[in-house]
């Protein structure tokens, strides 16, 4: 699969496609609200404290929502590649108006657009950083630690693909049995719909790498916070203290 081209820019940047993924995203946000907020329960603020977090690959701005709910005194650079993804946050975050901006950063680039700045109290990351290459991903950590206030937080929900062909199996078994219309619909493919999930799934690899990837950009209390079958939230913080 990785030997194909890589079509995910192609297909966040569709007006056909990103409507369709809009259409039939609230069955898939039902089952994601409580990670969503776990990810904003993880952080360490007080209801009314003030401080700015950035959301990476924010798409529609559903993991900064659960931040900014939970957050009174929270303000959010929302950042994401995909024009049309953009304008369908400014919808959902209409509550929030005058809380959020939206910033255009590619994640495969190296080169950080001017209007996120360093010293952030908190990044997260929701359904994104799997679309990169394993090489990207290491860098993109020691991007956002870079970017973090000391004492800030990093945290990351993603699916993690499993080194066991056993384990792997026990997962599909039993999301298959609690989701038999997506089991069918899988089963049933077409040859455009298997294309496209090869290429979603083509840069999705263990959790253990990605760990090490946050060890050896230097964050700390690196934790899996959370963990369901093949999808987890894990994170860690930037050093409170420079000589840690």
């Amino acid at each position: 699969m990785v030997d194909t081209p890589d079509t995910n820019a192609d297909f966040w940047k569709s007006d056909k496609q990103v409507a369709h993924w809009v259409e039939t995203a609230e069955d898939r946000e039902r089952w994601r609200a409580g990670q969503r907020r776990l990810m904003a329960d993880l952080l360490p603020y007080g209801g009314e404290e003030e401080f700015t977090f950035l959301d990476l690959g924010a798409g529609t701005g559903a993991a900064a929502c659960a931040v900014l709910d939970r957050y009174r005194g929270a303000s959010a650079l929302l950042a994401d590649f995909s024009p049309q993804m953009m304008e369908q946050g400014t919808q959902a975050l209409a509550g929030f108006k005058g809380r959020y901006t939206y910033v255009e950063f590619d994640l495969s680039s190296r080169e950080w657009p001017d209007a996120i700045p360093r010293g952030l109290g908190a990044v997260i990351s929701s359904l994104s950083v799997h679309h990169l290459p394993d090489d990207r991903k290491q860098e993109l950590f020691a991007e956002i630690l870079d970017h973090l206030a000391p004492g800030g937080w990093y945290l990351n929900y993603d699916p993690v693909a499993a080194d066991d062909p056993v384990i792997e199996a026990a997962w599909q078994r039993a999301n298959d049995r609690r989701d038999p219309v997506e089991a069918a619909k899988r089963a049933h493919r077409s040859d455009e719909e298997r294309q496209r999930y090869e290429n979603h799934v083509r840069y999705i690899i263990p959790l253990a790498p990605q760990l090490e990837f946050m060890q050896k950009a230097r964050f700390e209390a690196i934790d899996v916070y959370w963990k369901h079958l093949d999808y987890v939230i894990y994170g860690g913080r930037r050093p409170a203290h420079p000589s840690a």
